[in-house]
């Protein structure tokens, strides 16, 4: 049985329970009502009766008792009187309309029975009257059946009106029930159509309560699967070009390491050749071997915690510039600093490697004599900014999404001949993502670049 279902029949349980109890209650009350009424003017009508009739004897000197039966015959005219009877002892002095269930006797002023008979309802009331002889006894008889017909008609109207209201009230509880669990059937729609694969299936409720937050969550819940799954299928990515691109690394060094130890073991050759292969031979090896040095690198920084240490980052720059000028001032690079007072928490060598990284690839986009600028500089919010400008070739924009990316190269011939293996901006990255910090390009071509780098201050 479905939610839906459950729904209906609750509320129609509910609405029979109430609307049954409350019309029984009702037609109860009114009932009863209407009973101790009529009894109240029965009773009324019978003092009247027998008034009248001691009245009579009083004053009825012959005591044959026709002036009594002619006062009961008169008084027979009540539209609620079914019958009367009037006794002396076992001699009955007057006799109307219907039998008479049974006399009463008792010592109280009168007393009453309440009886059916043939499908009617009477209430007969008895009483004496004294007089100088043996007393009367004067029995009453009420028809007081319409009473209980009004309750049987009432019936009958509280079971019509019942089944109309179950009916009205089952259509408007299914219509209410639709209305509340469409939300829940969009809900379950969406999760069935997430779990064949529809990423982008959504609720989106157009109610705020409850059922609706409901499905805001869900909601909320499958944007974050969708996110997580697509940073899954990109990380797949990654990895199958970090693959590819590793494979084509390893593929170019040792096709040529092989081709050249073939050509030593098969071939004479002479001393100069000899040593040309075998210098080959080793510079190749000594890439390969720098290649999984950084890789090592790369898979420890990601494995491992480091320990910061509150540094002066005017101070670690211009101390690393500083030793690094000289080198650079051979190549006709003119590098220079310009960085202010912060204090960040920092790894000192991890973060030198990053601004060595930095600087060295500026110097790789450069074919003439350059300048390299290294800035430092607090921004508002308790953040320290380095920048690394230089007016090299620069690179286009695509390069610059894809900068980060291992191995990847914006020119592979130059970068190669230049002994880089395209994992230092990689390594930069997985470095400052360590600090908690970002870092992003700016650049055109033939403009040069500028690599900011962004980390939190000690406050």
């Amino acid at each position: 049985m479905s939610f839906r279902q459950k729904m209906v029949l609750v509320m129609v349980w509910l609405l029979t329970l109430s609307y049954g109890v409350g019309g029984v209650l009702l037609i109860r009350q009114n009932f009863q009502s209407s009973l101790n009424q009529i009894q109240t003017n029965t009773v009324e009508s019978y003092e009247m009766i027998l008034k009248s009739v001691q009245l009579v004897n009083l004053v009825d000197i012959q005591q044959d008792f026709t002036s009594i039966s002619n006062t009961l015959e008169k008084l027979n005219t009540f539209e609620s009187l079914a019958g009367m009877s009037l006794k002396r002892g076992e001699k009955v002095l007057y006799r109307s309309g219907e039998g008479i269930v049974s006399d009463v006797e008792n010592e109280a002023e009168f007393s009453s029975l309440l009886f059916t008979r043939d499908s009617k309802y009477y209430y007969q009331i008895s009483g004496e009257i004294k007089t100088n002889g043996k007393p009367l006894q004067l029995v009453v008889l009420y028809d007081i059946s319409s009473v209980f017909h009004a309750r049987d008609e009432q019936i009958r109207t509280y079971h019509q009106v019942l089944i109309v209201l179950l009916v009205v009230g089952g259509v408007t509880a299914w219509f209410t029930a639709y209305l509340m669990t469409k939300p829940l059937v969009k809900v379950s729609k969406t999760a069935r159509a997430l779990s064949s694969g529809n990423f982008d299936a959504r609720v989106n409720p157009k109610t705020h309560d409850e059922i609706g937050q409901l499905g805001s969550d869900f909601d909320f819940m499958a944007e974050r699967l969708s996110d997580n799954i697509n940073e899954l299928k990109l990380s797949m990515e990654h990895q199958e070009m970090f693959m590819g691109s590793f494979a084509h690394e390893l593929k170019t060094p040792m096709t040529s390491i092989i081709g050249y130890a073939d050509l030593l073991r098969s071939e004479s050759l002479s001393q100069e050749e000899s040593r040309e292969a075998a210098n080959y031979i080793f510079s190749e090896g000594k890439r390969l071997e720098a290649l999984s040095f950084k890789l090592l690198d790369l898979l420890m920084m990601r494995n491992q915690s480091i320990n910061m240490v509150p540094t002066d980052m005017k101070y670690l720059i211009e101390n690393l510039i500083y030793h690094l000028q000289p080198v650079y001032r051979k190549k006709n690079i003119d590098l220079q600093c310009n960085c202010k007072p912060g204090k960040c928490m920092v790894e000192p060598d991890l973060f030198c490697s990053v601004i060595v990284n930095l600087v060295d690839n500026s110097r790789k986009a450069m074919d003439r004599p350059g300048n390299i600028m290294i800035m430092g500089d607090e921004l508002k919010g308790n953040y320290y900014r380095i920048r690394v400008i230089d007016n090299g070739r620069g690179m286009p924009e695509e390069a610059i999404r894809h900068i980060t990316e291992a191995f990847y190269r914006v020119d592979k011939s130059r970068s190669r001949a230049q002994g880089g293996a395209g994992l230092g901006l990689t390594l930069c990255k997985e470095v400052i993502d360590l600090h908690k910090g970002r870092i992003s390009f700016a650049s055109r071509e033939g403009n040069g670049t500028c690599v900011t780098v962004v980390i939190k201050e000690i406050g």
